[in-house]
């Protein structure tokens, strides 16, 4: 890690997690060729972005980051693009509403297209062929011609995620996210959800404020922050020769920038001191975040802070939980502890989904609501005894109407499972399960607040 950094100086250290391509040219190829396009994003907008998570880390707002376990070329259309968008608005005025902080909003769109693997091979009724790593690199069909790794397909993930970066902005910018539209971001199958009357109520409170403010002469639809919003995207910076070949330096300042995405991260795999992937993240700009389970040791964290972050840069690491129900309490407490100590100005964010997989009797795998719920519960407790700020969730969901998590005020069972269960990885918090956590989390956040407010009045 002493050596120069450079776009690629993570082809001299330890890469895991990444395909092994049968035809070398045809990569160098498509690397050339990504090289040449537009940036996805642009660097004013990840700077803004890590202005506003600086915000975040000093206890000062809320980071909602959440959207698809893995994209695929399949589902892409604007439907589902459209109705993701308007579960994470669900989501945040929500939270805006009950915390009365900002809520900075980070999908895992435009990108989350290449997926970490347990094995590298696959066996199915006594047949072997290479894991599935996402659409940027294969193919679901269990079939040989489809897991052979193809280059090409960064040419398709990178138009797909400029197609959908276009229309989330339009719909940030475009009046769709203007809260006057509050009632109607409300999904029909949402009306199962008890949880839905309860946002039709704060739909109809927050109706009542802005005819308030327009009975005042205040023009909601020409302030740009109820007319619009900021909304960012991310995802795991996994295939490197993809993010290499859309870095980009800024010619104001010099520095490097992923133009993959405002926000990148590290998974739970790829997050050693020697790793291609810490390589890559420690030259780019970019705000970043780096998964946290229960295989990372204190020390080890503390190097890895000190090589992505030596000028402790508020805004700059996310560290994102995932330990599951049983383990948070005893796992992160130790980790927050020692960055408190330290003094590195991070932001903790929550990541419920990952550590409470478990295989339901028909084979499905699953995520129990009440684990993900206790999960976040622990999460926060654990901040309240070591006085530091739980700060975001992070989580897996969509728009669709999935049957992928048991229970929920839906109350989803094991047998519903194969109704819907159309995530090409991992299972996803649908609609209805994802406002209830919403629901659920802004009222731990008012409690927190409250309990905030009475030990700086004791």
């Amino acid at each position: 890690m002493g050596m120069e950094w450079k776009p690629d100086s993570w082809r001299e250290a330890n890469g895991i997690q990444m395909p092994a391509y049968d035809d070398a040219a045809a990569l160098a190829t498509v690397e050339q060729t990504l090289a040449s396009y537009p940036p996805l994003i642009y660097a004013d907008e990840a700077k803004q972005l890590r202005a506003e998570l600086a915000e975040v880390a000093s206890g000062r707002a809320f980071l909602l980051q959440g959207g698809d376990c893995a994209e695929s070329f399949a589902e892409f259309n604007p439907t589902n693009i459209r109705d993701t968008f308007r579960v994470i608005l669900q989501m945040a005025v929500v939270l805006t509403y009950a915390s009365k902080m900002p809520v900075v909003k980070v999908g895992r769109m435009a990108g989350q297209f290449a997926k970490p693997r347990s094995s590298d091979v696959e066996e199915q009724d006594g047949v072997t062929l290479p894991s599935y790593r996402g659409d940027i690199v294969n193919d679901i069909a269990f079939e040989p011609a489809s897991r052979i790794p193809d280059p090409q397909r960064m040419l398709r993930a990178y138009s797909q995620a400029s197609a959908t970066l276009n229309l989330l902005r339009a719909y940030a910018g475009g009046g769709y996210a203007n809260l006057h539209k509050v009632h109607s971001w409300t999904l029909d199958f949402m009306g199962r959800s008890p949880w839905a009357t309860k946002f039709e109520e704060l739909a109809g409170r927050i109706g009542e404020a802005l005819a308030f403010m327009d009975a005042c002469g205040i023009d909601a639809d020409r302030v740009p922050q109820l007319n619009g919003t900021d909304f960012y995207v991310s995802h795991e910076a996994l295939l490197l020769p993809y993010e290499q070949a859309l870095t980009r330096q800024d010619s104001t300042t010099g520095d490097y920038y992923a133009s993959s995405a405002h926000f990148v991260w590290i998974g739970d795999r790829t997050r050693f001191e020697d790793s291609a992937h810490v390589e890559f993240f420690r030259g780019i700009s970019n705000p970043i975040g780096m998964k946290c389970g229960p295989s990372l040791a204190t020390d080890d964290l503390l190097k890895l802070l000190d090589i992505l972050d030596p000028d402790r840069s508020p805004g700059r690491i996310t560290l994102i939980s995932r330990f599951g129900h049983e383990k948070v309490g005893d796992g992160l407490a130790p980790l927050v502890r020692a960055v408190k100590a330290e003094g590195h100005p991070v932001i903790w964010s929550c990541d419920p989904m990952h550590g409470n997989t478990i295989k339901a009797a028909s084979g499905y795998k699953t995520r129990p609501f009440d684990r993900i719920l206790a999960e976040v519960k622990g999460f926060f407790a654990v901040h309240r005894a070591e006085g530091t700020h739980g700060g975001g969730i992070h989580c897996e969901m969509t728009g669709q109407d999935v049957t992928e998590c048991t229970g929920g005020a839906m109350d989803l069972s094991e047998q519903d499972l194969g109704n819907r269960y159309h995530t090409h990885c991992d299972p996803r918090l649908n609609a209805g399960q994802a406002i209830e956590l919403a629901f659920l989390l802004a009222e731990m956040l008012n409690e927190e607040s409250r309990k905030d407010e009475a030990s700086q009045a004791a």
